[in-house]
């Protein structure tokens, strides 16, 4: 492969990545005193979704869930992005792995 057709595939590809990401829906949930909020969230079931994971709180927290599949650590005072779905129609529970206890929530895929 030529070095022009390479970086042609490349740049197709991230313009592809980019329109997905871009076409997702974006949900919102903060960690505040190692409590998320909101603890339920309503997302459209059969379609990808941006989930936009902001703490407040001073201290790290891990967004954990055994049925989504995901875990990412997001810093003190600092938000990050996961991508999930597309989902089929039910609940999904997630937890913060640093506080279990508090930290609890549900998506549900409507």
């Amino acid at each position: 492969m030529t070095m022009k057709r390479a970086v042609i595939a490349f740049l197709s590809w991230l313009w592809l990545l980019s329109s997905v990401a871009i076409a997702a829906p974006t949900v919102e949930i903060a960690i505040e005193n190692h409590v998320f909020s909101p603890s339920q969230l309503s997302v459209p079931a059969g379609q990808k979704v941006r989930l936009l994971v902001i703490n407040r709180d001073a201290t790290p927290e891990e967004f954990e869930s055994y049925e989504l599949n995901r875990e990412k650590v997001i810093a003190g005072d600092s938000k990050a992005v996961i991508f999930i779905g597309p989902l089929d129609a039910g609940d999904y529970p997630f937890f913060g792995e640093f506080n279990p206890k508090t930290a609890q929530g549900v998506i549900r895929a409507e």
